[in-house]
């Protein structure tokens, strides 16, 4: 599953100053905060993690829909649309659900 270059360098560019490292999965890139899955690319946008309790909420944002893998909603992952990602605000709302949610997780 090809990933959108520009989707990598905007998501990077949207964590400069974190101590988040790059790993490929999925056919993309995922980007791990203290060794949690934080969010990544995907063919057609991106993948954020903002946890069970943030899901619903995550939801509401327009341009998001629940991350299917194998055909089954991940619960805590959403999924965001590509032309929603190139609204900063949007996308800082969706990286601020994951990264509360993820950085409330114990360091791996």
């Amino acid at each position: 599953m090809p990933y959108d270059p520009g989707t990598a360098r905007l998501l990077r560019d949207d964590l400069v100053g974190l101590p988040v490292t790059e790993k490929k999965m999925f056919g993309g890139i995922c980007f791990m905060l203290n060794g949690h899955m934080l969010c990544g690319t995907l063919d057609g946008g991106a993948m954020y993690r903002v946890g069970p309790q943030a899901y619903d909420h995550a939801l509401t944002l327009a341009g998001t829909r629940p991350m299917l893998f194998t055909k089954r909603p991940m619960k805590g992952f959403v999924e965001c649309a590509f032309d929603a990602l190139h609204d900063d605000d949007k996308r800082a709302a969706i990286l601020a659900l994951a990264l509360s949610f993820v950085k409330s997780l114990p360091a791996k």
